[in-house]
C-alpha cells in the first residue's frame, strides 16, 4: 500500500492531465502525451487521496495457479461470492477490513459469472464441457457430446454449498442475469450467449436469440427453459472486419450482458455490435423497443447501467475483448469507453439518445490490458455515481449526473503486472454497504473505501442483496 504522498502524486498527475470526455457536441478534455512516462512502476498500488485500500485475499487453491481467471461478484447479507473460471469463492465480509474465506467451490468452466437470489446461486457456464459435472473436463470438439449452459446450487449452508441442477443452453451461458417475477414466488434467468458456429452441434448461425430460464425460488430443482426469444429478427449489427487498431466492430449474435429494472419492466441490453432498450413487462417475451449502433466508435457494446431514476443508460465498450491495451494515446479517449445515453420519449416511443463518451484519465502502459468492464451504481440520491473496473487501468469512481459533462472522482489501480501484455487486472467493482469490492483476474478479492462528499451519503444505504445487473430503485 503506498504513502499518502504517492496518492497524492497520483492524483496530481490526473489533474494535470485532465478527464477524457467526448460529448455530442466535442471533446472536452483528453490526456496528454506525458502521461506515458508518469506511469506506476510493476505492480505499484497508486489512488487518488480519497480512495483507501483496506484489504486483499490472494487467490487460493483450488482456485489458484493454472486456469483461475477472477470474474463477477454478487452479494447476499454479510458475504461476497466472486466466480472464477475454476469455480467460486463465498467469502464472509461481515467485517469489510478483514473478509475471510467461508468455503470454496471446484467447478470449472468459463465464465462462472454469479448471481444470488436467498439461498440459491446461479452459475454461468460457456465453455463445452464433457458433462454438467463440478468434475467435467473441457470437451472442445463441438461435433462430440457436450454440455454448457446454467447450474444451480443451494448455498443455505455457506460452509458448504450443495449443486442441485443443471440445465443446457445454446451457446452456452456467457453471463446472465437475475429478473424477478412481480410475485415474488419465482426468478427469470435471462441467458446472454454468443459466438455460434456450423461446427458446434448446439451453437449454430444464426443465433440472435436469448434463453430464458424459469426458477420456482421454493423448489429451484424445478427449473426449467422456458422461452428462447429472437431479439433480432434482421440478424443484428453485420459488424466490420478489423483489427482494434483499424476500427473492427463486432456482427451481433446475441447478447454479452443484459441489465434490468425490473420496477420499470425495463432492460438494456449490451449486444455486440448493437445497444438495445428492452420491454419485460412480461417476462418471458421481452421486446426490444429501441436499437442503436455506433459503428465509429464502439466495437463491442458489452455491459448497461441504468441510473437510479431509469433515465440513462451507460453502455460499455469492450474494444480488444479485454485483452489488449487500449488505454493509450494510440487508441485516445472515444473507443474502449463509456457511452452514456439518455432514454427520451414514453412508452414503446423511448429511445436511447447519446450524450457523451468518458474514459479513464490516466494512460495505461502497452502491457496492460485495459477497457470499461463492469461497474454499479452508488446509492447517492438524486446524484449519478458509479464505480467502475477497467481490468490494469484499475477502479474509477466517476459522475455522470450530467450526462454531458462526466467526471472523475476517485481512482485504485495497481502498474503493468509484467513487461510484456499479460491479462490481469479489475473484472468486477462495485459498491456494497459502504465498501467497494474489487474482483481482481490475478490478485484475488480488494476491498477498497471511498471518503469524498460526493459519495459520503452513499454509506447510509444498505442492501439485503445485490445482483448489479438487477437494478433497484434506492431513495
Amino acid at each position: 500500500m503506498p504513502s499518502s504522498h504517492s496518492g497524492r502524486r497520483a492524483l496530481a498527475s490526473v489533474a494535470a492531465i485532465g478527464v477524457a470526455v467526448l460529448t455530442a457536441s466535442g471533446l472536452v478534455g483528453t490526456p496528454s502525451a506525458t502521461a506515458q512516462s508518469q506511469l506506476p512502476g510493476q505492480d505499484q498500488i497508486v489512488m487518488s487521496p480519497n480512495v483507501k485500500h483496506v484489504a486483499n485475499i490472494p487467490a487460493t487453491a483450488p482456485l489458484a495457479g493454472d486456469g483461475s481467471i477472477g470474474t463477477d461478484i454478487a452479494f447476499t447479507g454479510n458475504y461476497a461470492i466472486v466466480g472464477n473460471y475454476l469455480g467460486f469463492t463465498i467469502y464472509d465480509i461481515a467485517n469489510p477490513r478483514q473478509p475471510r474465506i467461508t468455503s470454496q467451490v471446484l467447478c470449472p468452466g468459463s465464465q462462472n459469472d454469479v448471481s444470488v437470489s436467498g439461498n440459491v446461486l446461479f452459475l454461468s457456464t460457456d465453455s463445452r464441457r464433457s458433462d454438467d459435472t463440478c468434475s467435467s473436463v473441457a470437451q472442445n470438439d463441438g461435433t462430440q457430446p457436450y454440455w454448457e449452459g446454467m447450474k444451480i446450487f443451494d448455498i443455505s449452508d455457506k460452509s458448504n454449498p450443495r449443486y442441485v441442477k443443471a440445465i443446457a443452453t445454446d451457446c452456452g451461458s456467457h453471463t446472465h442475469t437475475l429478473v424477478p417475477d412481480r410475485r415474488g414466488r419465482d426468478v427469470y434467468l435471462y441467458i446472454s450467449s454468443y459466438g455460434p458456429s456450423d461446427t458446434i452441434a448446439r451453437c449454430k448461425p444464426p443465433h440472435d436469440k436469448i434463453s430464458i430460464i424459469r426458477v420456482p425460488l421454493r423448489d429451484p430443482g424445478a427449473a426449467e427453459l422456458v422461452a428462447t426469444p429472437n431479439l433480432f429478427p434482421d440478424g443484428g449489427n453485420p459488424g466490420t472486419p478489423g483489427t482494434v487498431d483499424s476500427g473492427y466492430v463486432s456482427a451481433t449474435s446475441g447478447c454479452h450482458d443484459i441489465t434490468v429494472y425490473p420496477s420499470k419492466n425495463l432492460a438494456a441490453g449490451a449486444c455486440m455490435g448493437d445497444g438495445v432498450l428492452i420491454d419485460i413487462a412480461d417476462r418471458e417475451k421481452p421486446r426490444v423497443i429501441n436499437r442503436v449502433q455506433d459503428d465509429r466508435h464502439f466495437a463491442f457494446w458489452h455491459s448497461a447501467t441504468f441510473n437510479n431514476d431509469g433515465t440513462k443508460v451507460v453502455f460499455t465498450d469492450e474494444l480488444g475483448g479485454g485483452s489488449a491495451a487500449t488505454c493509450n494515446a494510440k487508441v485516445g479517449p472515444t473507443r474502449g469507453a463509456d457511452g452514456v445515453y439518455d432514454i427520451t420519449g414514453r412508452g414503446d416511443q423511448r429511445r436511447l439518445e447519446f450524450r457523451s463518451f468518458f474514459k479513464i484519465s490516466r494512460y495505461q502502459a502497452d502491457s496492460e490490458n485495459c477497457v470499461a468492464h463492469n461497474g454499479s451504481l452508488l446509492p447517492v440520491p438524486g446524484r449519478d455515481i458509479m464505480v467502475q473496473a477497467w481490468y490494469q487501468g484499475g477502479v474509477q469512481v466517476w459522475d455522470f449526473t450530467s450526462s454531458t459533462s462526466p467526471r472523475e472522482i476517485g481512482f485504485f489501480e495497481r502498474g503493468p503486472l509484467s513487461a510484456q501484455l499479460s491479462l490481469g487486472g479489475s473484472w468486477s467493482a462495485y459498491y456494497y454497504n459502504g465498501f467497494i469490492y474489487s474482483s481482481d483476474i490475478v490478485k484475488g478479492l480488494d476491498v477498497l473505501e471511498i471518503n469524498d462528499p460526493s459519495t459520503d451519503p452513499a454509506k447510509r444505504y444498505h442492501y439485503d442483496e445485490l445482483n448489479v445487473q438487477t437494478q433497484n430503485t434506492f431513495h
